[in-house]
This record gives C-alpha cells, structure tokens and sequence, in this order.
C-alpha cells in the first residue's frame, strides 16, 4: 500500500451511491483509478476504495454535511484493488428529488494540488491517532482547532483554499 497511483490533471473521476452509500454509477475514470470492473463496483458500498490512512471523522464530517443538504469539499487517499493508493480531490453532493428530498449522492474527483498532500497525510495520521487514543468526538475538535487556526469559516473553505493554493 506504499504505490502511489497519481491521478492525471485532466481525470474526473465520477460516481452516484444510493442513500446508503451503494455505488450506482461509476465511470470510466473511477473503474481506471479503482482497478475495479463495473460489474465489482455496482450495488458496493463505496468504501470498498476506502484507504486505511483516511480518519474516521472525515467521513464523519463528509456525512454531516450530506445529511444537512451541503456539499463537500475533501482531500482522500484512496485504495486501488490492487493495493495501491491514490489521492483525488473530491466535491460530493447530495441529489434531490421534485420535493426536495436527498435521494442519493453524486461525487467528482479530480486531480488533488500536490502542494499540500504532505500537510493532509500530517493531518489525517495525527487524527487517526487521536482516534485510536480519545475517539472520534476529539479528532472532530482537533480538526475544528485546525479548522481556526487557519482562520477560514468552516472545513470545506479550508480545503477548497488549500485545493487553490490561497492560504
């Protein structure tokens, strides 16, 4: 799990789940990067690509602002069938029905700034060790703390300005 696969700058990488999280459409680009086949991915939970390096409490938070109608801004490593990783820079939002209803989630991955996979490989083992040590309550803090001390109003500023280089 010590490959990188780097993701090329004109990929996006696209997919719609279910409520539950349930794959129902990969395209191409996610079946290159995923090393899966479609007939692999379809009606799978999507954290069949989930890496071990990723926290818990950034799908905690990725799930916070779904279930609020919100759409997300996240840097993830991703885990290839084959055992190796790849980082995407991902927007997710939630789909609705005539009524207004979230009735699934649709997401697009492209190429992450490079610049700062260093900083969220950092970030993201120090919260999985604080997961490991306090729970998940004091890794959301802790990522709250960082959240301040970059002086941006909320996680998706945060790293939709670290993805554009203006911090």
């Amino acid at each position: 799990m010590n490959e990188e696969i780097v993701v090329e700058e004109d990929t996006l990488i696209t997919s719609k789940t279910d409520l539950r999280g349930y794959i129902t459409y990969a395209n191409d680009d996610f079946i290159k990067y995923s090393g899966y086949s479609m007939k692999e991915l379809l009606y799978k939970n999507h954290n069949i690509i989930r890496h071990p390096d990723m926290p818990h409490v950034a799908f905690k938070v990725l799930w916070d602002y779904m279930h609020a109608g919100h759409e997300y801004f996240g840097f993830v490593k991703n885990l290839n069938k084959t055992g190796k990783f790849y980082w995407v820079f991902a927007n997710i939002t939630p789909s609705f029905d005539v009524n207004g209803q979230i009735i699934g989630y649709y997401s697009v991955r492209r190429s992450p700034n490079r610049k700062v996979l260093e900083l969220m490989d950092n970030l993201y083992a120090n919260l999985r060790k604080i997961e490991h040590e306090s729970g998940i309550h004091k890794a959301q803090e802790a990522l709250e703390d960082v959240v301040l001390q970059y002086k941006v109003g909320s996680y998706n500023e945060l790293i939709f300005r670290l993805q554009e280089e203006s911090l």
